[in-house]
């Protein structure tokens, strides 16, 4: 059995990172909504996680190369991920709470270091607490979560679909 279909789902992996990355600008520059750090941090791993399906999908990787390129995928979703949870934590926090946080951004660059603006970004900003566009009644960070729960969810089927036929002898070393 080939590999071929392996290569068709680093395709349909590339496509919906590309449509989760066109959604995200779009609602920057056509919706003029300024994404914040920890939105910027999730942009990140998308666009990671679209380039090394990309080429996954351009390559034709053998079994090998595949389980590689599958755990790059899955771990730029997975932490993409984390990031999304994090920021739906945030504004979920009760209002009686506010963020303990810098107001944006500039001001981390310009006032902390690389590990104290990290730290901050990992509490969050207050950009990252507002809730500005909804549809469906998700934020944009629950949206977000969703998109990176798919693409685990496609190295996951990437995943057993090889090991399935593995211990079925079909495939080829």
């Amino acid at each position: 059995m080939s590999l071929a279909p392996s290569r068709s789902l680093f395709f349909l992996a590339f496509l919906a990172g590309a449509l989760t990355l066109g959604a995200s600008f779009y609602v920057e520059y056509g919706a003029l909504l300024r994404p914040c750090f920890l939105c910027q941090v999730q942009r990140l791993f998308v666009a990671t996680f679209t380039l090394i399906n990309l080429v996954a999908a351009l390559h034709n990787p053998k079994r090998s190369a595949v389980v590689l390129y599958g755990l790059a995928s899955m771990g730029c979703a997975l932490l993409g991920a984390v990031t999304a949870v994090r920021q739906v934590l945030l504004q979920n926090v009760a209002p009686d709470q506010p963020a303990e946080c810098w107001p944006s951004l500039q001001s981390m660059i310009e006032n902390l270091s690389f590990w104290q603006a990290l730290r901050s970004t990992i509490k969050g900003t207050v950009d990252c607490v507002e809730i500005n566009w909804t549809l469906f009644d998700l934020s944009l960070p629950e949206w977000s979560l969703l998109c990176f729960v798919a693409m685990l969810i496609l190295g996951i089927l990437q995943f057993s679909r090889l090991f399935f036929s593995q211990s079925l002898g079909l495939a080829k070393r």
